[in-house]
């Protein structure tokens, strides 16, 4: 039987609504020197950004991983998936008129570049064991 605490970090939802809050709160910060409006919009795209990355990051490594045969394997799924969080990010800023784009993405990519990498690994030994 599963505990209430165990559930909740093992939702989807959960992930997802953290990295909205956490990412979102983080760009209201890197805007932070920008009027309140723009810095709390640019917090609304990045929360919002962050959370469709954290729920369509797991799925894009796991299809990424199956294209690619050995040692490419282990690269160039976290490298593709950090390239295209990139341009969806630094286009969707541009577009919505965020004041400090770089700042607003450096944290949100680099946790989720991350997270693509670690996971990748995962996905990588698996398939090398089995």
């Amino acid at each position: 039987m599963m505990t209430p605490v165990r559930r909740l970090a093992q939702s989807s939802a959960i992930h997802v609504l953290f990295a909205f809050v956490a990412m979102g709160g983080w760009a209201v910060f890197a805007n932070s020197s920008h009027p309140l409006q723009r810095a709390l919009f640019a917090g609304l795209v990045q929360g919002a950004l962050s959370a469709g990355l954290t729920f369509f990051l797991k799925t894009v490594i796991e299809r990424l991983a199956k294209q690619f045969k050995g040692r490419a394997g282990l690269w160039a799924p976290p490298l593709i998936a950090c390239l295209a969080s990139t341009a969806v990010l630094i286009s969707i800023h541009a577009l919505s008129g965020t004041p400090e784009i770089l700042k607003t993405i450096a944290v949100p990519l680099t946790v989720s570049t991350t997270y693509a990498a670690v996971y990748n690994y995962f996905v990588y030994q698996e398939r090398i064991v089995a």
